[in-house]
């Protein structure tokens, strides 16, 4: 996942001191963006979850437990907070034109770099938004509710139609050429199809999550947390003991490598993750009521360089992990799947890299971008990224409102 991202701050006018703004999106946003690195790791470096053992094994199950489906989640319900307040703020045309830019950032970030870009998704997916403008917090619950029970309906069918199912459980992994062209001919090919066919599949989910956040921007939950505690605290105490169970039954069907498990680990991943996510933002919600965000604050850099943070992510793994790196992908093995003839398998994955490295890596360089951030922001008042697609959508008018 993998994503973006709201504006820097999108509940509010990008005017007056940084001091002014809220804590509690940007410290949500930059604990999401390290804990979608953790999940995306698997991605990346090509290793099977159900194929782990000891130590990797465990680095698995904590994965699964408390992050896999979790962070992604929060990072869509902040897009659909974030672009509800543009919508609010700036209207329909703004709004249109701002999704365009992300469409074609997230374009540039599947043909270019990786696979598993989301923002394209998020660009598309978030103009149904457009339908909800009038709508108040408690019927934009009601509308996530519906789509979400559909979705997960439809996905836990999937599971039951595949029970009886033999073979090896579909990896989602893609087969990689051996150079960086013939990987950006390969993925410049299949954009649009498979954009317009993930959007299908996994569309009422994040417009599900898209209208959690938009209520959250309806009531001032993130901007204001400290007149919703009471709110806040049923997440922590549902959504925290609900995620873990849930996140113990993925981590179990991620040890079995059926088809009848890999179905049944979607509903059970992203079911376990929204319950999660809705447990951490409670957690840190109430912190930041309190003012006790401690350590959490450094994340709130990150958090509001998140796009840039995001494709950095990209950049470096794919850059080190794929096999057209210097090193012929630091190790990576080349053996194939079935029908995936000359090109790279990326299944194989990397000699010595499973669960418990990757997830070393990636708390490494996720935790590294926290500084830099900081200082960047000391410097400039947003990421370069962030700044980039804020002139595209204000153009000359960005300065003059001091959003640039």
């Amino acid at each position: 996942m993998t994503e973006p991202l709201p504006p820097a701050d999108a509940s509010t006018p990008q005017r007056g001191p940084v001091q002014a703004r809220s804590p509690l999106p940007d410290v949500l946003r930059g604990v999401a963006l390290l804990g979608i690195l953790m999940v995306n790791m698997q991605d990346f470096a090509g290793f099977l979850e159900w194929q782990q053992r000891g130590l990797d094994r465990a680095a698995q199950v904590l994965t699964d437990v408390l992050a896999n489906g979790r962070f992604i989640s929060i990072f869509a319900m902040l897009f659909g907070w974030g672009a509800a307040g543009l919508l609010a703020r700036q209207g329909a045309a703004i709004f249109l034109r701002r999704h365009l830019v992300l469409l074609a950032v997230g374009a540039a970030h599947y043909v270019l770099v990786w696979h598993g870009d989301i923002i394209s998704n998020y660009a598309t997916l978030a103009l149904a938004l457009l339908l909800t403008a009038a709508l108040g917090a408690r019927a934009l619950v009601a509308v996530a509710g519906a789509l979400g029970t559909w979705w997960l309906g439809l996905t836990l069918l999937d599971a039951v139609a595949a029970a009886g199912r033999t073979g090896p459980r579909f990896t989602g992994l893609p087969a990689l050429e051996p150079t960086y062209l013939g990987n950006v001919a390969e993925r410049a090919g299949e954009f649009w199809t498979l954009l317009l066919s993930g959007n299908i599949y996994n569309g009422p989910w994040l417009l599900a999550l898209f209208c959690l956040g938009a209520a959250a921007q309806r009531t001032g939950l993130l901007t204001r947390p400290q007149d919703h505690r009471p709110l806040l605290r049923r997440l922590a105490v549902v959504g925290l003991p609900l995620g873990l169970a849930l996140g113990a039954a993925l981590a179990y069907l991620n040890t079995r490598g059926d088809q009848a498990a890999g179905f049944l680990a979607v509903p059970v991943r992203m079911g376990g993750g929204l319950a999660g996510a809705l447990g951490y933002v409670g957690v840190i919600g109430l912190l930041a009521a309190s003012g006790r965000l401690g350590p959490l604050l450094h994340f709130a850099a990150s958090g509001r360089m998140a796009m840039t943070n995001y494709l950095m992510q990209s950049v470096l793994m794919t850059s080190f992990f794929y096999p057209y790196a210097g090193a012929q992908g630091f190790g990576w093995v080349g053996q194939g799947l079935p029908g995936q003839g000359d090109a790279f398998p990326y299944a194989g994955g990397f000699v010595g890299w499973g669960a418990a490295s990757t997830l070393l890596l990636a708390l490494t360089l996720g935790l590294c971008q926290l500084p830099l951030s900081a200082v960047w922001l000391s410097r400039f008042r947003q990421g370069p990224m962030e700044t980039l697609v804020r002139r595209l959508v204000y153009g000359r008018a960005a300065r003059r409102r001091g959003e640039s």
